[in-house]
């Protein structure tokens, strides 16, 4: 083969693999505020920066009527960055049908931890749950939990190959902690600290059903939003979710 032949060849392979890149949908967030205050511009400015994600916003009350089977096939994950207690028997019913038997995506921040008080099914679904009341769960005792702003402590990777933190190493992050939470055997640590104003795991997957379901704790403020390893864990988060992780 000539040069002019190998030169077309490589243009013909490199086309082809652009053509293939455009061709990959990217993945859609659904994320659901509402019931907690917290910095819009900077929150939404995580998302713009990550490439191969798209997001809408929806807002309570109106979000848990996202869960219809129609509206669900405008989004493959659903992101909580809410802090809500209002649900119908019917909008609880389809949310857990979303997940569990569809296998949409649901990457769970912070203070969502709180949501759902009342609805046992919710901290099965997300892993975990903070509650500001004594609760019993598996037969031991948690609550009052607590929170504190403006932390500073060293977020340990648990397992360097795991999707969601592939290549992570360790990194130095202030953010609000929770201490004292519940935490469910069924779930995989993904991060842990050692900082005696929180919880020892503050991030995890599992599944629940066909879903893939991921929380991560931190994400109160800009201070979380802005930094590079918090951005790459959602990230990784919603693409492993939404079942597209990077290889």
């Amino acid at each position: 083969m000539g040069m002019i032949g190998l030169a077309l060849l490589v243009m013909a392979f490199a086309d082809a693999e652009s053509e293939a890149e455009v061709a990959v949908p990217p993945v859609r967030a659904l994320i659901v505020t509402g019931g907690h205050d917290f910095e819009r511009p900077q929150f939404f400015a995580m998302f713009d920066s990550m490439s191969g994600i798209t997001w809408k916003e929806v807002v309570h009350p109106e979000a848990n009527k996202q869960f219809t089977p129609e509206a669900a096939r405008e989004y493959d994950v659903i992101v909580l960055y809410d802090m809500w207690q209002d649900i119908t028997d019917e909008q609880k019913q389809q949310f857990v049908q979303r997940v569990k038997d569809d296998g949409k995506g649901l990457v769970a921040l912070h203070h969502c931890l709180v949501s759902y008080q009342k609805w046992p099914e919710f901290r099965v679904m997300i892993g975990g749950q903070f509650t500001f009341d004594v609760v019993e769960i598996d037969g031991k005792k948690y609550g009052p939990n607590t929170f504190d702003h403006d932390q500073s402590f060293r977020v340990q990777i648990v397992d360097p190959a795991d999707p969601v933190t592939k290549g992570m190493t360790d990194f130095d992050l202030v953010d609000e902690t929770y201490g004292g939470y519940y935490v469910a055997n069924d779930v995989k640590p993904l991060l842990k600290v050692d900082h005696p104003k929180s919880a020892p795991i503050i991030g995890w997957s599992k599944t629940y059903g066909k879903g893939r379901v991921v929380y991560l704790q931190s994400g109160h403020d800009h201070t979380s939003f802005d930094h590079k390893d918090f951005r790459a864990l959602v990230r990784n988060a919603l693409l492993w979710t939404a079942a597209k992780s990077e290889k």
